[in-house]
């Protein structure tokens, strides 16, 4: 029991112990920070924790700067900072910025990371036309900008259009000059050129050395008015209180030094300014808030105290300061001349290895040259015993070839008169191809004669064979009215050239000689069409042959005209051929009419197949 009392008091007391805390955003010029910060926590303890986190110690040029309101308000070292009047939602955000600036730059600045700060701040406000620029200056700044980010220029690298991205001058210059962003860049980069050797602190030196020459360098502007209700603006540097007609920030009306302010103090809005001289009448004007005329006198405040400080010996840490920044500051300037030197000797040390190398291929090439040409006058000797020896075997190969060319020529003659006798005999074989093909159309014209007699025969027989019929009917119709025996026994004495009829008739129509004559004809036939497609490839073999012997330029108008009928298919024999046609067509009316006359008769079926000729098929043709 006492256990658990014991360990429940623990638990509460550690709870009680944990402090509540709130989160912190921090804005610097080049980042962004975020702090755990505890509710009991001073404006000094957060700023503390900010200039650690950055390493900086001189913490007597900045603050921690809010807004409330449209006001700038600083953040009180003595105060919490939960009881300042900033937003409830965190992370509560403030921006670490320089509050007051110093006189000169290059004596006070003395850490990098106060120099780099200051430039980063006094760059914006340039570019945002917070601090008035000429534009003479504002390229000047820009080029030791462009230095402090790249370093040397550098040709190679730093080539036109490498200033493209940056923001470098205010818009007003650029807009006040119809100069494109190629001239701009061209202008800056011949400054920046010669700015090469310098590190990045001391290129931002200058810059500041350049900027702090400005009018409107380190001011705080704010509108007041005078007793007469005339509107003004009270200027805040380090030098002192400054009062500026609106329409002009550049040039005082009026100023207060530090050294002759006895004292400022405000009531309410009205703000009153002593100097020191008495004789001098006291200043006083109105501003248009209350936490304005507080913002007025914390900067007084802490503008007079640095004025008051830089006129008096430093203190220990500042002396402790300096004299670090002074050993750092010839610690690099040691090692960078070290460095300088080191790339002098390298770049010597390249040059020379280039220039040996140089030498060495050279020296390289004018061995491999005179090597060449030791070889080209040996292959030369070669060259021309070769030759001499390739001049006699072509002498003997002249002479050979003379010998050949000789008998070449002989070849060549008796190959010429063979070629005009083969010629001629091809010429002679195509007369004779063309004899043999007119003789066998003449034969195919007389066996169509013959086919015609035979037709003609055929239908005289039938004539005799009708009147034949006819006339046994009449006798038959005769002798039906005689007694049969009478018939049987004796015939009349007119009747024996019916006998004859009747035994020419049955010779005449056998059917063993009709199919006889039928396959006589059909085999003639068959021969013929075999003879004439043998006859038409020898023509065709021929015809092939001699193709390539023809002379285009001899051929006679004949010959052409003998060509465009071969080609369109026209020739006598088409004549002969559809002659045929013709008698083929008027064979088959015949037989058609043969028919009707001897339907019934089975004998007489052989005799129209013997003499009615097949239409001609185009196997049949004889010529193309």
């Amino acid at each position: 029991m006492a256990g658990a009392i014991a360990s429940r008091m623990s638990f509460s007391s550690l709870k009680r112990k944990q402090p509540k805390t709130f989160t912190v955003r921090i804005v610097t010029m080049d980042a962004e920070m975020e702090f755990s910060c505890e509710v009991k926590w001073k404006g000094k303890d957060l700023f503390d924790l900010v200039c650690r986190t950055l390493g900086l110690r001189e913490t007597w040029f900045f603050g921690l700067q809010y807004t409330i309101k449209d006001t700038v308000a600083w953040l009180k070292m003595d105060k919490k900072v939960l009881d300042h009047d900033v937003p409830t939602e965190e992370p509560v955000t403030f921006h670490f910025l320089a509050k007051f600036y110093p006189e000169n730059a290059e004596e006070e600045l003395v850490q990098e990371i106060t120099q780099h700060l200051f430039f980063l701040q006094v760059k914006k406000q340039i570019l945002d036309e917070k601090i008035y620029c000429p534009p003479e200056a504002s390229v000047l700044l820009a080029s030791y900008a462009v230095q402090a980010k790249y370093g040397d220029y550098d040709p190679t690298v730093h080539q036109r259009g490498f200033l493209a991205q940056e923001e470098l001058l205010p818009k007003r210059v650029i807009n006040l000059y119809q100069m494109t962003p190629e001239m701009w860049e061209e202008r800056i980069t011949a400054w920046y050129a010669e700015h090469r050797g310098r590190a990045r602190d001391e290129a931002e030196m200058e810059y500041l050395k350049i900027a702090q020459d400005l009018e409107m360098y380190g001011v705080n502007y704010f509108a007041i008015r005078n007793k007469k209700g005339t509107e003004l603006l009270l200027g805040v540097d380090a030098l002192g209180l400054h009062i500026y007609d609106p329409e002009n920030r550049l040039t005082p009306k009026i100023s207060f030094p530090w050294n002759e302010i006895r004292n400022i103090s405000y009531s309410d809005k009205e703000f009153t300014i002593k100097p020191l001289d008495k004789k001098i009448d006291v200043f006083k004007f109105n501003s248009s808030k209350l936490r304005v005329n507080k913002l007025i006198l914390q900067l007084c405040i802490g503008n007079h105290d640095l004025f008051m400080r830089r006129r008096k010996a430093d203190s220990l840490e500042v002396q402790q300061m300096k004299a670090q920044a002074r050993e750092e500051k010839a610690r690099k300037q040691m090692e960078r001349q070290r460095l300088a030197r080191e790339k002098q000797m390298r770049e010597e040390a390249e040059r020379t290895r280039d220039e040996l190398e140089r030498r060495l291929l050279q020296l390289k090439e004018e061995a491999t040259m005179a090597n060449e040409a030791l070889m080209r006058s040996e292959e030369t000797a070669d060259l021309l015993a070769e030759k001499a020896q390739i001049t006699e075997e072509e002498a003997k190969l002249l002479a050979q070839k003379a010998a050949e060319a000789e008998q070449e020529m002989q070849r060549i003659k008796a190959t010429a008169i063979r070629t005009e006798e083969e010629k001629r005999l091809m010429e002679q074989k195509v007369l004779e191809a063309e004899m043999l093909a007119l003789k066998m159309a003449e034969e195919s014209e007389r066996r169509a004669k013959e086919a015609d007699q035979l037709k003609q025969d055929l239908q005289e027989a039938r004539e005799s064979e009708r009147r034949a019929k006819q006339k046994l009917l009449e006798i038959t119709s005769k002798s039906s009215y005689m007694p049969m025996n009478s018939g049987m026994t004796a015939l009349p004495a007119d009747l024996p050239s019916f006998n004859l009829i009747s035994e020419s008739l049955s010779f005449d129509f056998k059917d063993t000689d009709m199919k006889r004559l039928s396959m006589e004809i059909e085999k003639e036939k068959v021969e013929y069409m075999e003879k004439s497609k043998h006859l038409q490839e020898q023509l065709n073999e021929l015809k092939t042959e001699i193709e390539a012997l023809k002379l285009k330029e001899r051929e006679t108008a004949l010959d052409i005209l003998h060509n465009e009928n071969a080609d369109r298919g026209n020739s006598k024999h088409n004549t002969i051929k559809k002659c045929l046609a013709i008698t083929e067509h008027m064979s088959v009316k015949v037989v058609h009419c043969c028919k009707y006359f001897f339907m019934g008769s089975p004998g007489q079926i052989g005799l129209e197949q013997v003499f009615c000729c097949p239409p001609a098929s185009p196997s049949a043709q004889h010529y193309p």
